[in-house]
């Protein structure tokens, strides 16, 4: 069985790219979680914060969504995401 590599961008309106190709363990148009279990880094590493902006693909079109909220515990990472849109198919982010 082959898993799907799911990764976001994250950019932060008036600073710029904040990740690219971010891996994450679960994602959807309403949130999204990654798991920190047996990793290096710890959730509070990751700067991502209400009010930034997650893009990703879904197939063949790319979505657009609004961070809302952002939860850290001790081994995982959920943000809640507000407003996830496809974008027009002619739309480019470098």
């Amino acid at each position: 069985m082959q898993q799907s590599y799911r990764t976001v961008d994250v950019e932060r309106r008036g600073y710029g790219r904040r990740y690219t190709w971010l891996p994450v363990d679960e994602l959807s148009r309403e949130e999204f979680a990654i798991d920190f279990t047996d990793a290096y880094i710890r959730p509070e590493m990751i700067d991502i914060q209400p009010g930034d902006i997650v893009r990703w693909r879904e197939g063949e079109r790319q979505i657009q969504a609004k961070v809302a909220t952002v939860t850290r515990e001790a081994l995982m990472l959920r943000v809640r995401l507000e407003g996830a849109a496809p974008l027009p198919p002619d739309a480019f982010y470098p």
